[in-house]
């Protein structure tokens, strides 16, 4: 055994090396290939041919269903305002108490002076009668039902379209921001939506969806002590959201976090391409066909409803009919370098 060990194993690892080594030599000093020996004067070959993907235009169903992150939101004090200029005359409520839509909050009242009375008596003396000043009266309702605030005092003066009072309507809506793609695919929105609270009640549906609401103004940033003071300020830009109105019988809080789905309409049966086949999502659009000289040729399209993965096509191609699976990527411009700045002159 130790024979085996201190000569024959070293022997057989020399073997296993010196064919290792061999083979090395081969492949790199020597033509492998069989006596298919390549003609050293010509030209080097590409080994692969390279074309772009394609797919053919399909039927199925599409169902146009947005998905938005969203927050529940108290929903803001409504104010009551004065609809006469006067004085508070009468409080018909005091602060907190909860009221319906419609309930008289406070009286307003506006003093208008009279002309004096002139009294002849029978000698024909001539008396001078003032008379009391005519009052107005105004009542203020609530706007909505809620808990009533009072921003007013008894006797305070008031002038037309001053708020004297806010009603908090104890009511939830949820909200959340829209990009500009999913404003396109809302613009036919329902006035409903279902709604996924974490942490909250089973789904449920809300209504009066509405969509196109500009909040949130950006704040101004710092200014720049060394900032160029003719330069073009950059303007706040605000959010598009959608929001819709929680059922008083579903329990939730302000702050909580969760999603709203809307489906805004479903196709079935239709011509369908991926988007990423598509130049524009909204109306019409652009595609590309693969012409006879096998370049991409463009082909106008209509289109109608997307999921975001798929869309559908109203009109321009057919079922069957070929088309690039992606959008072709065209050369740069005339004076564009190749690291997308602009070459001008000589070096």
């Amino acid at each position: 055994m130790s024979f085996a060990r201190t000569i024959v194993f070293p022997a057989l690892r020399l073997l296993v090396w010196a064919v290792i080594a061999a083979a090395l030599v081969k492949l790199a000093f020597f033509n492998g290939a069989g006596g298919l020996t390549a003609d050293p004067g010509a030209p080097a070959q590409p080994g692969g041919v390279f074309t772009d993907p394609v797919v053919a235009v399909g039927t199925g169903t599409v169902t146009n269903t947005v998905t938005v992150d969203a927050t529940v939101t108290a929903d803001p004090a409504v104010e009551a305002r004065a609809t006469m200029e006067g004085t508070v005359g009468y409080l018909a409520v005091a602060a907190g108490d909860r009221v319906d839509a419609g309930a008289p909050l406070l009286e307003i009242r506006q003093e208008v002076p009279r002309d004096p009375l002139e009294i002849t008596d029978a000698e024909g003396n001539v008396t001078v009668v003032e008379q009391a000043p005519r009052v107005r009266r105004s009542t203020v309702a609530a706007p909505v039902a809620g808990t009533v605030a009072l921003k007013v005092m008894l006797d305070q003066q008031v002038s037309i379209g001053d708020a004297v009072a806010a009603v908090t309507p104890g009511t939830f809506s949820v909200a959340g921001p829209l990009s500009a793609e999913q404003q396109y695919r809302l613009l036919d929105a329902p006035s409903e939506a279902t709604i996924e609270v974490r942490g909250g009640p089973a789904p449920f549906t809300c209504t009066g969806l509405s969509t196109g609401t500009d909040v949130s103004p950006a704040a101004p940033s710092p200014a720049d002590p060394f900032a160029d003071p003719f330069a073009e300020q950059a303007l706040g830009s605000g959010t598009v959201q959608v929001s819709c109105a929680v059922p008083v019988d579903v329990t939730v809080f302000a702050g909580l976090a969760g999603t709203m789905t809307i489906t805004a309409g479903q196709a079935a049966d239709v011509l369908l391409v991926p988007v990423t086949a598509v130049q524009g999502l909204f109306a019409t659009g652009n595609v590309w066909t693969v012409g006879a000289d096998g370049e991409p040729v463009k082909k106008p399209v209509g289109l109608g409803m997307t999921d975001g993965q798929m869309v559908q096509v109203t009109e321009g191609l057919d079922e069957g009919e070929e088309i690039l699976e992606f959008i072709p990527v065209g050369d740069p411009p005339t004076g564009i370098g190749p690291d997308g700045l602009t070459a001008e002159g000589t070096v």
